[in-house]
């Protein structure tokens, strides 16, 4: 992956970046199928997002930004682990 190129600043980029890798990955055309995502807390600290988007015959597509290790964790539709990101830099949670 291209980690030396990334350069995510903010959620919306973090957003992005999921989106269009999963995508790619799994040979999605990019803009039809939707993402959600959802603040991850631990006693009340946010310290991730869950990603989930949702593919063509009710596939689901996932992935963890988890803020501790700054790794993102991309996994397909059975639950397998495919690929483990560590960024750069971290972008900023806002609660």
């Amino acid at each position: 992956m291209m980690a030396s190129a990334l350069e995510i600043n903010t959620l919306q980029d973090l957003r992005n970046y999921v989106y269009r890798n999963i995508c790619e990955h799994n040979e999605l055309e990019p803009g039809i199928f939707q993402m959600t995502d959802r603040l991850l807390t631990r006693s009340g600290t946010p310290c991730g997002v869950f990603f989930c988007l949702y593919g063509p015959r009710s596939v689901r597509l996932t992935a963890i930004w988890e803020s501790d290790g700054n790794n993102v964790l991309f996994y397909d539709s059975a639950g397998e682990r495919t690929s483990i990101l560590r960024l750069p830099q971290a972008p900023q949670l806002s609660t």
